[in-house]
């Protein structure tokens, strides 16, 4: 398991936490993306209506036993936005912060992200109020499958299907497939991200950095940058952050600086991304890195590179701190990284953003193969699995690059007008 980016147990860590992520209206930054696009292609009010409410919103409590003998009742919440174009698709988090509010717009983020890179799912997400740093993997293990048990009414392998997110991993899902099983009998295709040995795909661990890599050397060329000469810096350096440094270190990037919510680490002259994680995995941060000058991440996002790439949590840049941005281009590997106020700025300052339902499909992408490869009951190669996930992550940029060339329009309303017409056509046709 990689080091990940949320909050530790330590109250200090929390509070820098919530200082690097205010407390935001997810859902309605999601919701006036979708307006804008909206606007844009002049889609009739009654197909908005229908794309912007959820089918389901479940709400359950789970009690656990903890280790020192109290019980303790978590909250939890699945929330399927659209299944339109087949079934929902999306991750459990377990963080501090997850609430109904930043779980239903993450949904509607899966929606928009399934139907860009063309493959067949809807848009779900799920979250259990929660922190995973505290709790011993006995705790971990009880929270997922009583989730498991609270929400197994809408899940299903052409119905709903969880995956890894924030704070999870292989691990919780093959408790939650176990748990499933129990009741369904063998179903290795009721979640994605699993460990290979239960089904899970080859490539499905580092598969949101590597479309993370794709995606930033399609617009390095697109906007005449050498990527084998650019100065990148990464805010966060859990499984995304990580895999993406190391991947477009190997592409010839120089990746100046990493963060993690402890801090981060920068060296004018590139970091040895390889070391970084090694010692990364030692101290659980990458903080106390040799050979590297430390920072915070607030300096992180101010430094003057070519590309930065908040992989973090969402409501990293806003109207507060925009002006001190001096990347060329900003690759929102993290969901709603950026705040409508600070996107407007950055495009008035010439700074092209690659919206998050582009960029970090990767993920998707791969975990609709694993399911593919789970139904059939046959495994592919981790070559052809690489193979299949640069065609379908270079074919959803040069959609999205066309239409914003040809209609003179940000990336990210490409990318929402791209989605919403495969969605606005599916519902037509199914209205």
């Amino acid at each position: 398991m990689t080091v990940a980016t949320y909050p530790s147990a330590d109250p200090a860590v929390k509070t820098e936490a919530r200082a690097l992520r205010p407390h935001m209206d997810f859902n309605r930054i999601t919701d006036e993306q979708f307006q804008i696009a909206a606007d844009h292609m002049k889609l009739e009010p009654e197909i908005q209506l229908l794309l912007r409410t959820p089918y389901r919103e479940l709400i359950v409590q789970i009690p656990v036993r903890l280790d020192d003998g109290h019980l303790e009742m978590f909250h939890g919440y699945r929330v399927q936005h659209n299944a339109v174009r087949g079934p929902y698709k999306g991750g459990i988090r377990y963080h501090y912060e997850v609430n109904l509010n930043e779980v239903r717009s993450l949904a509607a983020l899966m929606t928009w992200k399934t139907a860009i890179v063309d493959v067949p799912f809807g848009g779900a997400k799920g979250g259990v109020a929660c922190d995973p740093t505290a709790m011993s993997r006995n705790e971990l293990r009880a929270l997922t499958r009583g989730f498991t048990q609270k929400i197994d009414m809408c899940l299903g392998v052409y119905r709903d299907i969880p995956a890894p997110d924030a704070g999870t991993n292989a691990q919780v899902m093959a408790w939650l497939m176990d748990e499933y099983g129990k009741k369904h009998g063998y179903t290795p295709a009721i979640v994605t991200g699993k460990p290979v040995n239960l089904g899970g795909s080859l490539g499905r661990e580092e598969a949101t950095g590597r479309g993370v890599m794709i995606i930033a050397r399609e617009a390095c060329r697109a906007f005449g940058i050498d990527i084998a000469k650019a100065k990148v810096a990464i805010q966060g350096f859990g499984n995304v952050g990580s895999w993406t440094a190391r991947l477009i270190s190997q592409l010839g990037a120089k990746v100046v600086a990493v963060s993690d919510v402890h801090g981060g680490i920068f060296n004018e002259r590139g970091l040895d991304i390889e070391a970084v994680w090694n010692h990364c995995r030692e101290r659980r941060s990458v903080l106390g890195y040799p050979g590297a000058k430390e920072i915070t991440n607030e300096e992180l996002l101010t430094l003057e590179v070519e590309l930065l790439i908040p992989a973090a949590l969402g409501g990293a840049i806003t109207r507060d701190n925009v002006d001190d941005v001096r990347a060329r281009i900003i690759l929102e590997a993290a969901n709603s990284p950026v705040t409508p106020r600070a996107d407007e700025t950055l495009r008035s300052r010439g700074i092209h953003v690659v919206p998050d339902i582009l960029a970090n499909a990767g993920g998707v992408t791969v975990s609709y193969f694993e399911w593919v490869q789970n139904l059939q009951q046959f495994h592919w190669t981790h070559e052809r699995v690489n193979q299949e996930m640069e065609k379908k992550m270079t074919t959803a940029w040069q959609s999205v690059y066309r239409r914003s060339c040809e209609e003179k329009i940000p990336l990210r309303i490409a990318a929402y007008v791209e989605a919403l017409h495969k969605v606005a056509e599916a519902t037509r046709q199914r209205f």
